[in-house]
């Protein structure tokens, strides 16, 4: 398994023989070059979608352009939604689940506390159902936890306790998610991972790939610079229990 972090919440995950991109983010995204993401939009095979919120959906319209077969997974409401506008969309809900073909990998949507919205940016928002997080399992790979943009909820003992993941992408920026004290206590008392994976921090002026971009997100969205650097002080709150966090940068991989 190998992990690619190209947004504060975009990922690619090669699991088996998927490329599996977790909400794309594309215009707006200081954290990888076009180049990049343009790369791993055009191979990916399946979408998965956490929520509707631009910072999660408003890449669609690019892969729609440059990959049109995807696969998208999303919430039923939001799956309806992009249905009208023509993608390839499998609608669940939650605790249903997807096989995908030709692999041993289910995906499985599970609760996340959050808004969800689409088009916010533009206009009048239209709601777009509850936000959700995923569930990857595989014969063949370890079982990973996507938390998507979630709240503290004490769901993620059930989730450990049913599907036991043994890896967590877990929400940690603050503001508008789990920040560390939250995700914290989500790994020392919700969940039993071996690594965790601290997602949702935007980068930092040295770490932008766009600079120019990051200065308009900045500019559009001030709280933008208050959701920075929450991953190191997860590490920090966790530097004496049994869980590894990982902080994987902008553009770095990490295999698994």
């Amino acid at each position: 398994m190998k992990i690619t972090r190209l947004g504060h919440a975009m990922l690619n995950i090669e699991y088996e023989s998927l490329n599996i991109l977790v909400d794309p983010f594309y215009s707006m995204n200081p954290g990888s070059s076009e180049e990049e993401l343009k790369q791993y939009m055009e191979s990916a095979n399946v979408a998965l979608l956490t929520h509707g919120h631009f910072d999660h959906t408003e890449g669609l319209s690019f892969i729609k352009e440059v990959n049109p077969k995807v696969q998208v997974l999303a919430q039923y409401e939001l799956a309806l939604i992009l249905l009208n506008e023509g993608f390839n969309v499998m609608p669940l809900n939650i605790s249903g689940t997807m096989k995908a073909a030709e692999t041993t990998v289910q995906m499985t949507m599970v609760p996340a506390m959050h808004t969800s919205s689409y088009q916010e940016i533009h206009g009048n928002p239209t709601y777009a159902g509850v936000s959700c997080g995923f569930i990857l399992e595989s014969d063949q790979e370890e079982t990973v936890y996507i938390s998507g943009d979630t709240g503290l909820t004490v769901e993620m003992k059930i989730i450990q306790d049913l599907y036991e993941p043994k890896v967590a992408i877990l929400s940690c920026s603050d503001i508008l998610t789990m920040g560390a004290r939250e995700a914290e206590y989500a790994i020392r008392h919700l969940l039993d991972v071996h690594t965790v994976i601290p997602v949702h921090n935007f980068p930092t002026e040295e770490e932008a790939k766009r600079r120019e971009v990051l200065d308009g997100l900045k500019q559009s969205f001030p709280i933008v610079p208050m959701m920075v650097r929450h991953d190191v002080d997860l590490k920090e709150r966790l530097k004496d229990h049994k869980t590894n966090v990982k902080i994987v940068g902008f553009g770095e991989s990490l295999e698994l």
